[in-house]
C-alpha cells in the first residue's frame, strides 16, 4: 500500500467513523453537563429556604452521588461507543470485563466492603454533606460522600479521605440539632444560687439580640452545681441550637458570661492549694517553718 493509497483510507475514516467519535465526544461532554443540571434540578425542591436544614444537606448529599454515578456512566458507554468506532468488537471486552469485575470482587473484599458499607450509611442518612462528624479516628465537615469513601476537612484545613469500610462508629454532631455544654467554675466563697440568676440573665439577653436568637432553639438548661473542683465549684448548664451552630452560641455566650461575672466581681478562680500541717492529739497543730531562701539566693548572686 504506497502512501496515497493511506492518505485516501486514512479520509475516508476521518470523514465516516472520525465524525462519529467526534459527535460521541461531544454527546458525552453535553450529556454530562445535563447531568450536573438534573442532579440538582431534582432535588432543588428539598433545598428551599422555608424547609428545615436537615433536608437540605440531604438533599446536597444525594444531588453529589448522583451526579458521580451518572458521570461515570456516561464515559463507560462513550469509551465502549468509541472503541466501536475503532472494529474493535465490544462483545468479548464486556465478557471479559464481567470476568475481570468478578474475579476482583472475590479478590478486592476491602472494595466490596467499602461499597456496601458506603450505600447503607446513605441509606440510613447517618451522615450528609455539611455535617460535623467523628469516624474512624478523624473528625470535620463532610464535604463529599461516594459509595467508597467520605471526605472531611478539619479546622486546621486538612483533607481526610475515610474508607467507607474502616468506618464502625459514627459520631455526627449536627444532625436535626446540637447542644453546647459548659462546665462553668466558680470560687468556693460565691453563691451559687446567685451565680445561676446571672447564667440565666446572660442566656436570656443573648437570645434577645438578633443576631444569635435564629440559631438557639431552647433556654439554656441549667443541671446545677455539677461538681466540688479542687479550687472550684463547677455549674454544668447546655444550650440547643440550630445544627453546626452550637460553637458559635457557646463562644459568645463565654464571652458575655465572662463580662458579667466581672461585673458581679464572681471569682472565676485558678488553680490553687490549701496547705494542713494537721493537729495531734491535743488539738494542737505542729510549728510550719518557712525557708524564703534569702540566704540562698543572696549566695547565688
Amino acid at each position: 500500500m504506497d502512501i496515497k493509497e493511506l492518505l485516501t483510507l486514512s479520509a475516508d475514516w476521518l470523514l465516516s467513523s472520525g465524525i462519529r467519535i467526534a459527535i460521541i465526544i461531544i454527546m458525552m461532554f453535553i450529556t454530562l453537563k445535563l447531568a450536573g443540571v438534573l442532579s440538582r434540578r431534582l432535588f432543588a425542591p428539598f433545598k428551599k429556604d422555608k424547609l428545615e436544614a436537615e433536608m437540605q444537606k440531604r438533599a446536597d448529599t444525594l444531588s453529589s452521588l448522583l451526579k458521580y454515578i451518572l458521570s461515570v456512566s456516561i464515559v463507560v458507554i462513550a469509551l465502549i461507543m468509541i472503541l466501536g468506532e475503532f472494529g474493535i468488537k465490544i462483545g468479548p471486552i464486556l465478557a471479559a470485563a464481567g470476568i475481570v469485575g468478578l474475579a476482583v470482587g472475590f479478590g478486592s473484599q476491602q472494595l466490596v466492603q467499602d461499597v456496601i458499607s458506603g450505600f447503607f450509611i446513605l441509606m440510613e442518612d447517618q451522615i450528609r454533606v455539611g455535617d460535623v462528624i467523628n469516624i474512624a479516628g478523624k473528625g470535620g465537615l463532610v464535604e463529599k460522600i461516594t459509595l467508597r469513601t467520605t471526605t472531611l476537612r478539619d479546622l486546621a484545613g486538612n483533607v481526610h479521605f475515610v474508607r467507607n469500610g474502616h468506618i464502625d462508629i459514627v459520631t455526627n454532631m449536627t444532625k436535626e440539632f446540637s447542644f453546647y455544654v459548659f462546665d462553668i467554675g466558680v470560687a468556693y466563697r460565691e453563691n451559687v444560687d446567685e451565680v445561676i440568676d446571672v447564667i440565666k440573665k446572660v442566656d436570656e439577653e443573648l437570645r434577645n439580640d438578633t443576631e444569635f436568637s435564629g440559631d438557639i432553639i431552647e433556654p439554656i438548661e441549667i443541671m446545677g452545681l455539677d461538681k466540688f473542683a479542687d479550687s472550684a465549684v463547677v455549674i454544668k448548664a447546655r444550650i440547643k441550637t440550630k445544627p453546626i451552630k452550637q460553637w458559635q452560641i457557646g463562644r459568645e455566650f463565654n464571652r458575655r458570661l465572662k463580662m458579667a461575672f466581672d461585673a458581679k466581681n464572681i471569682e472565676i478562680p485558678f488553680p490553687h492549694m490549701t496547705v494542713y500541717m494537721g493537729q495531734n492529739k491535743d488539738g494542737q497543730a505542729p510549728p510550719l517553718h518557712v525557708n524564703m531562701g534569702t540566704e540562698t539566693a543572696e549566695k547565688a548572686n
